[in-house]
């Protein structure tokens, strides 16, 4: 039957405005499965959050679809709840670490075999020239370390199978601790920090870091609170963009995070793992989805035509939407969402809207305040 649509034009002349509930606040560093820790990204949701959005919004069994899924958090927490998973990015880190999530080795032990015989094979790999690295990835990292690192990203990106590895090198590319691979730097986004770690104070902090013990480290540490995933549930990851990939025929739920209009940049932000991971496409992952607006409301038209095909009857549209607030304008992709989804389904029906004030600990920079606020807008397929 025809259902009218329903209209808003702004999300507070919404009746079912809520607050998020207390437990999403609640910290998730020291209990969550360690697999979201692999590697660090920016605008990055909580893995309490997903795992309530999931457990709230489908059941086990059920396909979830995330068609922006970024480091994978979505992904990986359905599929630990019992949930058959597709998910897909435009993004090569992005398709990465989901990768990497969802089809990681067996155990620890199988993964250790495979991160030691990769090592040992990169050792084969030729020297690289260092004259023909680019200065600002050279300003990262002692020459040793550096030639240590491109050999064995060399054997990741020709190895099958080979993503968990790779992700887990990535994941300890740079920061300060001894731990990590690069002089003293940020953890989340690339830039040294030199200044607060002079090399005449900290000299320790600027000698060669081997890779070998490193890596092994962190593969350990990706493993010590996860346990596998339950039997019979199936992963599918697609590196492709929204309008152009073949959601399932059929699936319950789609929970995703599009990306904020302008707000975040991608490429900027992931450089130095973006290029190792390819170097030639590292400068242009922003893609026209995620930096333009007509670009990110194209994309979402094209979503919503596929959920109002594929979503079952009684199924949830979740979206993840922050809204920018910067010196000059006042952005809502909140709205945005809510205009196109509704204007594009003619099934979709608004349920519900969660608000969230973002705290300054969540960003990818001390000094960034572009997104101050985040919606999770629950819409609910009605036939």
């Amino acid at each position: 039957m025809d259902v009218p649509k329903q209209t808003f034009e702004h999300l507070s002349t919404f009746n079912n405005c809520h607050q998020i509930p207390d437990g999403w606040k609640v910290s998730c560093a020291n209990s969550e499965c360690t697999m979201h820790q692999l590697s660090p990204y920016i605008g990055k949701l909580k893995s309490t959050i997903a795992k309530s959005l999931i457990s709230t919004y489908s059941k086990p069994g059920d396909t979830v679809v995330d068609p922006f899924s970024g480091s994978g958090t979505i992904p990986l927490e359905a599929r630990l709840q019992g949930r058959h998973v597709f998910a897909s990015d435009i993004s090569p880190y992005a398709g990465l670490l989901s990768r990497a999530k969802l089809f990681s080795p067996g155990s620890m032990d199988e993964a250790l075999a495979q991160a030691e015989e990769m090592f040992y094979e990169s050792q084969s790999v030729e020297e690289p020239d260092l004259e023909k690295v680019p200065d600002w990835v050279r300003k990262f990292f002692h020459g040793e370390t550096l030639s240590e690192a491109i050999r064995f990203a060399e054997v990741c990106k020709h190895r099958k199978s080979s993503d968990f590895i790779f992700a887990c090198f990535l994941g300890i590319l740079h920061h300060q601790r001894p731990g990590f691979l690069s002089y003293p730097s940020s953890h989340l986004v690339p830039y040294l920090r030199d200044k607060k770690y002079p090399r005449e104070q900290y000299p320790e902090m600027y000698e060669y870091r081997e890779l070998r013990p490193r890596l092994m480290a962190k593969v350990k540490r990706a493993y010590k609170r996860f346990y596998g995933y339950p039997q019979n549930v199936s992963g599918v990851f697609e590196e492709s963009s929204v309008d152009s990939i073949a959601l399932p025929r059929q699936f319950e739920c789609i929970i995703t995070s599009p990306p904020y209009m302008n707000a975040l940049d991608y490429g900027r932000d992931n450089r130095l793992r973006l290029w190792f991971i390819d170097p030639v496409s590292a400068v242009s992952v922003d893609h026209n989805q995620s930096q333009q607006k007509k670009g990110f409301e194209l994309v979402l038209a094209a979503l919503a035509e596929k959920i109002d095909k594929s979503l079952t009857s009684g199924g949830y549209a979740v979206f993840v939407v922050g809204d920018e607030i910067s010196r000059s304008y006042v952005s809502h992709p909140s709205e945005v969402v809510v205009k196109i989804m509704l204007e594009n389904s003619s099934f979709l029906r608004l349920e519900n809207v969660f608000t969230d004030v973002i705290p300054d600990i969540r960003r990818s920079r001390r000094d960034y305040r572009g997104i101050k606020s985040e919606h999770f807008l629950v819409f609910k397929k009605v036939m």
